[in-house]
């Protein structure tokens, strides 16, 4: 089983890789708007990602004392979500709606793809 912090640390460098490929569609495409609704969302993913491991971080470390904590924060993930939101519903001229809402999701496949991979390493080790 992966550390944890090695994990997150290569989920934020494939999400940051995402980020990347979103900028450079931005400007080598005419797709500005598409693009920048990616980017907003990709962005706010990336902070609720932060914020999520944050937290767990604090959930380990109170559970290594014997001491229980309230929440995950998911309430300050849907307040981030929501704002990504009403940044791209205010401005439509920049901002895509549908792209931003996808690029809000993009850190959960990102997991999921990345936990497949470490779950076949694993498996392939073990043979």
């Amino acid at each position: 089983m992966d550390d944890p912090k090695l994990t997150f640390s290569r989920q934020r460098k494939y999400l940051l890789f995402i980020l990347a490929v979103y900028v450079l569609g931005y400007g080598l495409t005419a797709y500005k708007t598409v693009f920048l609704g990616l980017i907003l969302g990709t962005v706010f993913s990336l902070f609720n990602f932060l914020l999520l491991v944050r937290r767990m971080n604090a959930f380990d470390r109170a559970v290594e004392k014997g001491k229980s904590i309230r929440s995950l924060g998911s309430a300050a993930r849907w307040c981030n979500a929501i704002l990504a939101v009403a940044v791209a519903y205010k401005n439509p001229e920049y901002f895509h709606m549908a792209s931003t809402v996808i690029g809000l999701m993009t850190i959960y496949p990102v997991i999921m793809i990345d936990s497949f991979i470490q779950l076949k390493r694993s498996s392939m080790e073990e043979r």
